[in-house]
């Protein structure tokens, strides 16, 4: 089954209407590179209109530049990175970040990356993961371009993190999914519900993976740009029922996750999590993630 019509019924029976949507392009201010309010005063100089995205800290709208912002002196010193802002929000959702270990499980091509290195404040580590070779350049030429000095970037399949024989306080799984119209003007036409149930099957065995890795107070970060909920809230009720997982209330732009979908009665729980549907962003969903109480599943 695939095709717009079916989608979007699909959207409706989750309660969104469908109506086209063009984010709006964004930035995030890399403060390990230089002060906020310098950088900002700095682009404005130039003739680069910006209004900040109010539910971010360091993100900022791109409203007019009469020139690419990813080619100017500022971005190729990494003073800022070119960073849709639904997905500057997982990295902050993490209580905190400083002197911790931070697992990075799917992380080329490094946005969230740097990001995390930012709220860090370039101390700590993180391991950032990747399976494909050429995405891991992008990823390490990012790191270097943005003076990110806390990381080491390691070929690995995010099902495989164990074999690091690590424990991290802290995991950010964005992980691979089947993405949305928003960002691909052909996403109707190529993608079927197949491709949706197989990239969840593939996020369940990174989250079951990446469980194992948590210290007992640790906190997992999952989040998708896609809209469908096999891989999203069903994914989360999975884990709570199978991982011993459980999410935490979180504060962040968008809306309660969905507890019935399609007539299927989900965990209570899941409306901690965020889901956001396209408007000033593009699609995305959220979710933060610790394990149970006296849980010793891995």
């Amino acid at each position: 089954m695939s095709g717009r019509d079916f989608f979007l019924e699909r959207y409706l029976k989750l309660g969104w209407k469908y109506r086209p949507t063009r984010p709006k392009l964004a930035i995030r201010i890399n403060t390990i590179r230089g002060k906020r309010n310098q950088i900002i005063r700095r682009l404005r100089s130039r003739g680069v209109d910006l209004e900040r995205v109010p539910f971010l800290e360091d993100g900022y709208w791109v409203l007019k530049s009469d020139f690419s912002v990813g080619a100017t002196t500022e971005y190729l010193t990494g003073l800022y990175s070119i960073q849709e802002a639904a997905a500057q929000i997982p990295a902050g959702l993490f209580s905190d970040l400083e002197h911790k270990s931070v697992l990075d499980a799917c992380s080329a091509p490094g946005g969230k990356t740097v990001q995390l290195a930012n709220l860090m404040r370039n101390n700590g580590a993180i391991i950032a993961l990747d399976i494909d070779k050429r995405r891991l350049r992008a990823l390490s030429n990012h790191l270097e371009r943005c003076r990110v000095a806390n990381t080491i970037a390691y070929q690995l399949d995010a099902r495989m993190a164990s074999q690091l024989n690590l424990k991290f306080d802290r995991i950010l799984l964005d992980v691979p999914c089947s993405g949305n119209f928003t960002v691909d003007a052909g996403w109707f036409d190529r993608r079927t519900i197949k491709d949706v149930k197989r990239n969840a099957e593939l996020q369940r065995e990174v989250l079951t993976e990446a469980q194992k890795t948590l210290k007992p107070d640790g906190e997992i970060v999952y989040s998708t740009c896609s809209l469908e909920p096999e891989e999203n809230e069903l994914n989360i009720d999975w884990a709570i029922k199978n991982l011993a997982l459980e999410p935490e209330k979180i504060n962040c732009y968008g809306e309660n996750g969905l507890t019935r979908i399609f007539g299927k009665q989900l965990d209570k729980s899941v409306e901690n999590c965020r889901r956001i549907w396209p408007e000033q962003t593009q699609g995305f969903f959220v979710c933060k993630l610790k394990k149970r109480e006296g849980s010793n599943c891995e």
